[in-house]
């Protein structure tokens, strides 16, 4: 072999094991350690949201075990893109690659999910009412339809409402109103935020709220 074809054979060897070597030291993000104890700089989500995603009512962070993995990314997403407004979670979520992201969100949706307890009859007919039927006449669906029984959220799109305390919830439909988070699926949350009163999303996330059962132990929604 001359000197140049061995330098160039040198060469393409040095290239290819620089390759392979970069591709095995990139390992999956490990969405519980993430989670749990955060990743360079970023904070552990279970600072505020918990161990076990069960949320922090006394500052506001959500329930998000149980919630589905496409759903939470999608948030996680919209948080770092800037598209959906919080000033705690955007710069968190920005600090995140989109890897480390679909991680974290499959790990909280791999916790168990909330089982809603039944409503107390009367307690809050307006919110009854909008959570199961809605207002038809002003084309408003019932909650229910999207968010599944009782508030216990349905596949990617629609997460569970049972639960969540009152105040966060109204937060999340004066935002849709407000344009302040994405609308959703066809724009469907920007529609029904917007023809909701003040009245009727106090009630509806009192109704919500009241909702909150136990951790079912099962898998994932």
């Amino acid at each position: 072999m001359t000197s140049a074809a061995a330098w160039r054979a040198a060469i393409v060897c040095a290239v290819l094991a620089i390759g392979g070597t970069g591709g095995a030291a990139r390992a999956a993000p490990d969405g519980a350690a993430i989670a749990l104890h955060g990743a360079g700089g970023t904070p552990a989500c279970a600072t505020c949201h918990g161990a076990q995603g069960q949320g922090n009512p006394a500052i506001g962070a959500p329930r998000l075990a149980g919630d589905g993995a496409t759903y939470l990314r999608w948030q996680l997403n919209d948080f770092a893109s800037g598209h959906r407004v919080n000033p705690i979670m955007q710069p968190i979520a920005r600090s995140l690659s989109p890897a480390e992201r679909a991680a974290v969100a499959a790990f909280f949706a791999g916790l168990p999910a909330l089982t809603p307890r039944p409503a107390k009859p009367g307690a809050n007919p307006l919110g009854a009412r909008l959570a199961a039927r809605g207002r038809w006449a002003l084309g408003l669906p019932g909650c229910t339809q999207c968010h599944g029984p009782g508030g216990i959220g349905v596949g990617a799109s629609f997460p569970h409402l049972a639960g969540l305390t009152a105040p966060y919830i109204a937060a999340q439909l004066n935002a849709f109103r407000q344009h302040q988070r994405p609308a959703g699926p066809l724009g469907l949350m920007g529609r029904v935020a917007g023809k909701l009163s003040p009245a009727d999303i106090a009630a509806v996330s009192a109704y919500f709220a009241a909702a909150g059962g136990s951790a079912d132990g099962g898998s994932a929604r």
